[in-house]
């Protein structure tokens, strides 16, 4: 039975009150296999289905997998690196890292199971990289970042240090943060709540990117929520807000919003330092 209609009839006894103490060596087993194929690339938890950066939809079956992972494991002492920690799973091994020529760096670069990194990455630390992420080819993860739950990275991606990548496990049909290929993040940078990026754009430092934040797109002339498209330079601003002069601040209130232009040709400079790592 393919893994797919394995975890599907997993769910559905765990909806009919299916639990820990219930589980048997074979669901464990198809557990198993699942993180797995998750950490080898096989299943994503979201997928592309057209052009847009719009048309990524999540793929529930593989955020049902991921949460029985939690629900039908015991919660147990771990050992990794001569460190105890308690967790329902062990931290993902990394072994076959080095045959992608993927680099992590010690003393507090963690992975955790069911995540796929892809060949050529970087990973410094202390950063963290949680279950059902996936990390493509030659993306930097710098030093202080997090990739959450189920969050999509592209190729050749670059987060700057102390960047966010909000996780979304729930609600199963949710679509995850997503980061196409050839994007570059400053530093310091927030992208939650199933936020989409387009490839190839460049996200100015500090910049929290989330579906309450409306972004002026300066190039299409409009007002978007949930999405930066492709080829875009990206900044904060702060725009004036529908609440007036008020006793305690003079002046009106303003809210922030994220202005997107042009990409100029002169703002991929900013990417060349990542090719300097790497040479």
């Amino acid at each position: 039975m393919p893994i797919k209609s394995e975890i599907t009839d997993l769910w559905h006894r765990y909806d009919d009150g299916l639990t820990a103490a219930d589980a048997t060596d074979d669901d464990l087993a198809t557990l198993d296999a699942f993180l797995e194929a998750l950490e080898a690339g096989e299943v994503r938890a979201a997928e592309k289905t057209g052009d847009s950066v719009t048309s990524w939809e999540a793929n529930a079956w593989v955020k049902e997998g991921i949460l029985l992972n939690f629900t039908l494991r015991h919660n147990q002492t771990q050992e990794y690196g001569g460190v105890s920690y308690n967790d329902v799973l062990p931290l993902r091994r990394t072994d076959d890292l080095a045959d992608r020529g993927t680099r992590n760096t010690p003393d507090g670069t963690t992975i955790r199971r069911g995540a796929y990194l892809g060949e050529d990455c970087i990973m410094m630390s202390p950063s963290f990289v949680n279950i059902g992420a996936y990390v493509g080819d030659g993306t930097l993860v710098d030093s202080c970042d997090t990739v959450g739950s189920c969050a999509q990275l592209g190729e050749n991606v670059k987060l700057g240090a102390n960047t966010l990548i909000g996780g979304v496990l729930e609600p199963v049909e949710g679509a995850p943060v997503i980061i196409e290929d050839g994007v570059s993040l400053g530093a310091g940078c927030r992208v939650t709540s199933g936020f989409k990026i387009g490839e190839n754009s460049i996200v100015g430092e500090n910049t929290l990117l989330t579906p309450r934040i409306p972004v002026y797109d300066l190039v299409d002339d409009e007002v978007i929520y949930g999405h930066l498209p492709s080829e875009r330079r990206a900044f904060t601003r702060f725009v004036e807000s529908s609440v007036s002069e008020h006793d305690l601040f003079d002046g009106g209130a303003y809210k922030p919003a994220v202005v997107a232009t042009d990409l100029e040709e002169e703002t991929l400079e900013a990417t060349q330092q990542e090719d300097a790592l790497r040479e």
